[in-house]
């Protein structure tokens, strides 16, 4: 059994190719600061396109390229309300309209919650 097992030089695979007659992509070093004061260095290609923000390998917070580079602001949108995304179906006079209706209907005792009809309807009988 010992004859079939197979040989390796370890776990992960290494080459055994030599670097002779390899040309490495060009390189450039891209620095960066974080808020906390912390700064370091990332290995690119030139060819890359250099991000204006990357973690901080030390504290995790966002740090700016030293070159200068600016990150992109960010178009935000207004942040939606339920009020908005109602007077996209319906106009104001259109809701006035249905509250009105549903307010007579739960003053009428048809629509809402039993315990409000209660005393209601004791006051029909009475009458």
């Amino acid at each position: 059994m010992a004859e079939r097992t197979l040989r390796g030089a370890r776990l992960g695979g290494q080459s055994f190719e030599d670097e002779r007659g390899i040309e490495f992509a060009a390189r450039q070093q891209v620095g960066y600061r974080c808020p906390q004061g912390h700064e370091f260095e990332i290995t690119m290609s030139v060819e890359a396109e250099v991000p204006a923000t990357w973690e901080c390998p030390r504290c995790g917070a966002e740090a700016l390229s030293v070159s200068g580079i600016q990150p992109e602001a960010k178009a935000e949108k207004p942040a939606r309300t339920h009020w908005d995304m109602l007077l996209e179906r319906r106009s104001e006079k259109e809701l006035e309209d249905i509250l009105k209706e549903r307010l007579q209907l739960l003053r009428d005792g048809e629509i809402g919650p039993a315990h409000l009809h209660r005393s209601n309807q004791k006051k029909r009988r009475v009458s």
